[in-house]
């Protein structure tokens, strides 16, 4: 019984001063009133991995691009910029080179998936900013994505 006086004070009070946001008028106000939808043609990122040594693209790369080719299909891609880069293992000119394939390997699935080759910016960082040896070294071996993109008019 005590509970039931509780909720209806409560409810009572809360009625005259109305929720922040949620009350208009004496309407409540519906979710689209209140949460902007995210901006699908906006600016984006996302990361391709790589296995050790490889600039083939794994089944879950493959993924990743084709969810982001999907996610951006009604959109006007301005630029791409894919950004290739390596662990510290082995040589500078090798993780520059395998960088380069890397990001080459991504460019190319974009552009097979319906993006404009134009837009693409490729650039290859190879090992710079790479930790030899340490837990960082896996996650060097990966591919950059940054998209620029806007509504088609």
């Amino acid at each position: 019984m005590n509970g039931k006086i509780l909720i209806v004070a409560l409810a009572t009070a809360l009625g005259g001063a109305g929720l922040a946001g949620c009350e208009s008028a004496g309407r409540f106000l519906r979710r689209d009133q209140l949460v902007a939808p995210p901006k699908v043609c906006a600016s984006h990122r996302f990361e391709v991995y790589f296995a050790d040594g490889e600039a083939g693209l794994t089944p879950a790369a493959q993924r990743a691009i084709t969810a982001a080719a999907e996610r951006l299909q009604g959109c006007d891609i301005q630029k791409a910029r894919v950004i290739g880069l390596a662990d510290a293992r082995g040589g500078d000119a090798a993780n520059l080179t395998l960088s380069e394939r890397r990001a080459e390997a991504v460019a190319r699935a974009l552009n097979e998936a319906g993006w404009p080759a134009p837009v693409f910016e490729l650039d290859a960082a190879g090992e710079t900013g790479a930790v030899s040896g340490g837990v960082n070294t896996p996650l060097r071996r990966r591919v950059e994505v940054l998209i620029e993109a806007a509504p088609r008019r």
